[in-house]
């Protein structure tokens, strides 16, 4: 019998531009990466830990919990949830927002978490106003997530 996820708020994540392309996937050998987002596919059974959904392309996406620390400029990976496409772009608004797709992602928050138009502009305002924030300074990765499961940084990142 599989384990019931607990569903959580749809959020947006907006990676300071200062941070940007400080992943998880890219600090890792390929298998290694490979085996930590198989493994939250796995535990979510295959649904999206925030709707329940799934893609029609592939059903979800592996997205990397960051908290940031303001005081001390520390960005420190907390773990990997399994989330949908539409979910995991919606996260990203920012990025889909400059692709094209803000709209559909604004919908979605909206429909997901069961918010009035006003909540999800003022959570989308929110967000910006800490990532431009953010963005003005430089950040300290911290994996020590995966490094404490055994995974190593690969050379060169």
């Amino acid at each position: 019998m599989s384990k019931k996820i607990k569903k959580r708020e749809l959020t947006i994540d907006l990676v300071p531009s200062t941070a940007f392309y400080s992943n998880l996937r890219s600090m890792l050998k390929r298998a290694d990466w490979d085996t930590i987002r198989r493994a939250s596919y796995e535990k979510a059974n295959y649904c999206c830990e925030v709707c329940g959904g799934k893609g029609k392309k592939h059903p979800v996406e592996c997205h990397e919990i960051w908290e940031f620390d303001d005081d001390t400029g520390v960005q420190q990976l907390m773990g990997v949830v399994s989330l949908c496409p539409n979910c995991h772009q919606a996260t990203h608004f920012g990025l889909a927002q400059h692709k094209g797709y803000g709209d559909k992602a604004r919908k979605h928050i909206k429909k997901v978490n069961g918010f009035t138009d006003r909540t999800v502009d003022d959570m989308i305002s929110s967000a910006f106003k800490l990532w431009e924030m953010r963005s003005e300074q430089e950040w300290e990765i911290d994996i020590s997530w995966a490094t404490k499961q055994g995974f190593e940084v690969k050379e060169n990142i």
